[in-house]
């Protein structure tokens, strides 16, 4: 018996459309990790890239529970010495909202050589309006 090996060809791509308002961070990251992943589908292997394109509109409504907006922050650095920042994310939903959401899903995937791929694949936007009408993407409740 052999086993059947999939091509980059024979996968499917679809489309999805997520709304985040009123939805919690976390459920929402796992949600959209699952998609990019594409771990719904049963052809489903782990070394290829199987996942589908998402996009996530009204990034600025999403919820955090208990006190994340003041406690939870965020830290990157320059690469110079003394260049750490950090930031709160009340301020980082003021500032950069779809940033909030991009950083959770980035934690939720696997930490190797596919993970930029599939984050390309993941379009966040402040506002209820996308620039991906054309592709036709479904909806998602979650």
């Amino acid at each position: 018996m052999s086993t059947p090996v999939l091509k980059k060809k024979d996968i499917e791509k679809k489309w999805y459309l997520i709304d985040a308002s009123d939805k919690t961070l976390g459920r929402l990251a796992v949600e959209a990790a699952r998609i990019l992943l594409g771990k719904k589908k049963p052809e489903y292997v782990d070394y290829l890239d199987m996942g589908d394109y998402l996009v996530i509109v009204n990034a600025e409504k999403v919820k955090m529970t208990g006190n994340k907006w003041n406690d939870k922050k965020y830290y990157r650095h320059s690469g110079y010495p003394g260049g750490l920042t950090e930031i709160v994310a009340k301020d980082m939903l003021a500032r950069h909202p779809e940033r909030i959401i991009v950083n959770a899903v980035k934690g939720m995937l696997p930490k190797n050589k596919l993970r930029a791929l599939r984050l390309k694949k993941m379009k966040v936007y402040v506002g209820p309006e996308h620039r991906h009408s054309a592709q036709q993407p479904e909806k998602i409740e979650l």
